[in-house]
């Protein structure tokens, strides 16, 4: 792009962090001064998504916008995902890895094939039903917004995905910490298993951890539930090349068919942030220990931000009237899934506690 094409895409992105701004702002009143919450939690993705919906269909976007909203939608949604993998601490997962992982990848397994099966029953479209899935097994929103660029996911099905996680996911983070207390007879190591499985978002894990905790005075609890969350978040760098993979395989001629051409490359992104996150960990917290933390928290803030902007340019780029044709099936499909990957992970983590005895 030459400078008069990064002019024009100006408006499009500052509008997208006007409603950024404005979706923190609902989000601390709403969270923080009328919940009563140090820190809100309601996810500012689901609020900025819901402005961005509101106002686009208020309002004809002009074509200054829309240009600018493509470009945020497109790029600042990648190098958010790139931001986000500062946040990841693989060598800190040791302690839970050996029970975590293979829980998690049964509860991907599981609703892969249970959304494969309910594709073909209720005939919904494939590429939000990849969406669906990855949304409701690796990380939510996040997993939604990186594999929607990859498998060429339309608008209205990136939204009505979102909308779908969100709503079950809000479900599971109020309902499940006093579930989980109760099944599982206070045990914080299988309660924060199963509340880092089952809960889509991230954000909704740290909820329902911090929500946990505040109710039953179990901070163990929440790390183990953020630990685990932050390990099957680890799996989009896999979900994504292998939903790209299966997409333009029923999609391309198989003698063309090439796994670089279509490798979305903006996870090596992600990888490498990771390991600059535990490189720079080993190098600079004994000696430029506030610099460093700074470093990391300001990217964190950045990834955030980004990520917020894209979903608003979603928000203000979909159709309501589009997304009211698609029925009611695919949220089943999702309801469907979420209980699904609860009762798998306390199927597991049943098997777990036998396997202990």
């Amino acid at each position: 792009m030459n400078y008069k094409q990064y002019l024009v895409v100006i408006p499009g992105i500052v509008l997208a962090f006007v409603l950024y701004t404005l979706s923190q702002g609902f989000n601390n009143i709403i969270g923080i001064e009328l919940l009563g919450y140090d820190k809100s939690p309601i996810s500012t993705a689901m609020i900025a998504i819901l402005i961005g919906m509101f106002f686009g269909n208020i309002f004809q976007m002009r074509d200054n916008f829309v240009k600018g909203l493509d470009f945020t939608q497109k790029y600042i949604l990648k190098l958010g995902i790139i931001c986000l993998g500062i946040q990841l601490k693989p060598f800190e997962f040791l302690e839970f890895g050996t029970v975590a992982i293979p829980l998690i990848i049964i509860c991907i397994v599981s609703v892969l094939i249970v959304v494969k099966l309910l594709v073909r029953k209720f005939k919904i479209p494939t590429r939000m039903a990849y969406l669906i899935s990855i949304g409701g097994t690796v990380c939510g929103t996040t997993a939604i917004m990186a594999t929607a660029p990859v498998i060429g996911a339309k608008k209205n099905e990136i939204s009505y995905a979102i909308a779908n996680i969100t709503l079950f996911g809000i479900l599971s983070m109020l309902i499940y910490p006093y579930f989980a207390n109760y099944y599982f007879d206070a045990e914080p190591l299988f309660i924060g298993l199963f509340l880092g499985t089952s809960i889509h978002e991230t954000s909704q894990v740290a909820a329902a951890g911090l929500i946990y905790d505040q109710q039953f005075n179990s901070p163990e609890t929440l790390n183990v539930a953020t630990v685990t969350k932050l390990i099957r978040n680890t799996f989009l760098v896999i979900m994504i090349p292998l939903f790209a993979f299966l997409h333009n395989r029923s999609n391309t001629v198989k003698k063309d068919y090439s796994i670089i051409a279509i490798f979305p490359y903006f996870v090596l992104g992600f990888v490498g942030m990771i390991i600059f996150r535990n490189v720079g960990d080993q190098f600079f917290l004994s000696t430029n220990n506030d610099l460093w933390l700074d470093t990391i928290t300001a990217i964190k803030s950045s990834s955030k931000i980004f990520l917020t902007m894209a979903m608003a340019a979603i928000g203000l780029s979909t159709n309501l009237k589009e997304l009211k044709s698609m029925g009611y099936k695919p949220f089943l499909v999702g309801f469907i899934g979420m209980a699904t990957v609860g009762v798998v992970s306390i199927i597991s983590i049943e098997i777990y506690i036998n396997f202990l005895a």
